[in-house]
């Protein structure tokens, strides 16, 4: 399965880099995966949904429906029997433009905590893994 992940701005924080690198690295060898940062610069409607192109966009938005790990592997899932590449959207310190999020097929929330940026993009990034070995079977989830 392809999945792709958009964040505005690249992990500025130690921890995140590590850990980010530690989750995509685990990731990449289940699913095919992307990780494409836009320069804080560039935080344009435009340059976000150019960038995620046909894929089925996930939003990540403060106030969306939070979902379990076992859910997350349901809606991963779905899109793998569509054949669809599936791309999580995460915005800046502003979050995402308004014209993405309407254009987005769904809208996610992480939790109803606010997370940093570099924070919001590990939780991801750990979470997709999880949901991830939920379907393949593995005991990480454990």
């Amino acid at each position: 399965m392809k999945l792709h992940i958009i964040t505005i701005g690249k992990p500025k924080l130690t921890y995140a880099k590590a850990g980010l690198e530690e989750y995509s690295g685990r990731l990449s060898k289940i699913h095919d995966l992307r990780i494409t940062h836009i320069p804080d610069r560039k935080n344009d409607p435009e340059s976000i949904l150019k960038a995620a192109g046909d894929a089925h966009k996930i939003a990540l938005v403060i106030d969306g429906p939070q979902c379990t790990s076992e859910e997350l592997a349901k809606i991963l899932k779905d899109q793998e029997l569509l054949a669809n590449e599936v791309c999580f959207l995460i915005g800046g310190p502003d979050g995402l433009p308004k014209e993405v999020i309407n254009t987005s097929e769904t809208k996610m929330g992480l939790s109803r905590l606010t997370f940093p940026h570099d924070l919001a993009m590990l939780v991801l990034t750990e979470t997709l893994y999880r949901s991830s070995t939920i379907n393949a079977g593995h005991p990480y989830h454990h």
